[in-house]
């Protein structure tokens, strides 16, 4: 059991049924009345925030995120399938349990699957991946010295903003955290 008064960033806990994780938490201790803690806490599952007080002394079970590295294997209408690389177990999951950033995630890559007492809720790609520029406008001549973007799609079919000296068959790093382009590799 965990105390509201031990609460810490990153910290999770169960509370009402659902995961909880402490993204900010303060002390307040008023002139008057009772001591609190003003927590900032994220659903683990769903995603929503919620700002609420507890009192120090409240108790609450703890919770523990299992993450495991799993091999993005291949999609199949809108399952796709991660493979344990110990035991070569295949796990399928639903393309609603994906976020936003697997776009830029191709077969054969290295993910970490997130999940709560056996249940897959999340998945989390590399930070960082190289991918092939499929289709790019060419640049045009005069526009390659200056911060001019223009938008390419990559061998996942994401579009990103690239420089303009970035052509088609180009292999690009991305943060898939922000979904910028970094480099040319």
């Amino acid at each position: 059991m965990i105390s509201a008064g031990d609460f810490r960033n990153g910290l999770t806990f169960e509370m009402d049924g659902q995961v909880m994780q402490v993204i900010e938490f303060q002390h307040v201790k008023p002139g008057k009345g009772a001591a609190f803690v003003r927590t900032k806490m994220k659903n683990v599952i769903t995603g929503a925030v919620i700002e609420t007080s507890f009192n120090p002394t409240a108790k609450f079970p703890a919770a523990t995120i299992e993450r495991k590295d799993m091999e993005y294997s291949y999609a199949d209408g809108d399952l796709h399938y991660f493979m344990d690389l110990e035991t070569y177990d295949q796990i399928p999951l639903n393309s609603d349990k994906l976020p936003d950033t697997f776009k830029f995630v191709k077969e054969g890559s290295q993910c970490r699957l997130l999940s709560y007492k056996g249940n897959v809720f999340s998945v989390e790609p590399p930070m960082f991946v190289e991918l092939e520029i499929t289709q790019a406008e060419p640049g045009v001549k005069g526009n390659t010295a200056t911060n001019v973007t223009k938008i390419a799609t990559v061998e996942t079919g994401a579009e990103i903003r690239v420089p303009m000296f970035i052509n088609e068959g180009d292999i690009v790093r991305i943060d898939t955290r922000t979904g910028e382009y970094l480099e040319r590799v």
